[in-house]
């Protein structure tokens, strides 16, 4: 009788995370913000006026164990031109830390408060599971990220299949 019930746990568990997002751990490292963020492209346009630069083709990012591509990233440097206060990354966007990887259209990193925002059909794989959802925030001091937006996983039941 228990064996007919899991599957029944185990869609309930699935209708709820669907419904209500998701809280997930990302990454296997806490990310420190204040390391310096690398940054390779085919193309670089500066805007002195406007505080803004624009990389575009083949963009990679780097910032300790972190890792995000994209076609074309905005970064907007803070006012007093000490750094950058946030990327804007779009274009078949990819964020990779440690085992985990997630994939979406957009991308929002505030450097300030360490936070990702990742939207447009966000799918994170974790091992053999996967999520997927509308958008995504990633908190970079504790690894933790949090799912919404019609959120759908499949649940491995431990079986070989």
């Amino acid at each position: 009788m228990k064996y007919l019930l899991l599957p029944i746990f185990l869609l309930v568990s699935a209708v709820s995370v669907a419904a209500q997002g998701a809280n997930v751990a990302f990454g296997t490292i806490r990310q420190d913000t204040g390391l310096p963020v690398e940054v390779t492209a085919d193309n670089l346009s500066v805007d002195q006026a406007t505080g803004t630069a624009i990389f575009t083709g083949n963009v990679l990012i780097g910032q300790g164990e972190m890792r995000l591509s994209a076609s074309r990233v905005l970064v907007v440097y803070r006012a007093d031109a000490e750094g950058i206060a946030r990327l804007e990354a779009t274009g078949g966007v990819t964020l990779v830390s440690g085992p985990d990887a997630a994939e979406s259209e957009r991308a929002d990193y505030n450097i300030d408060n360490g936070i990702i925002v990742m939207s447009g059909n966000v799918l994170l794989a974790q091992g053999r599971n996967a999520l997927s959802s509308d958008k995504m925030s990633v908190k970079l001091s504790d690894g933790t990220a949090q799912m919404s937006g019609r959120v759908k996983t499949v649940l491995q039941t431990g079986g070989d299949n």
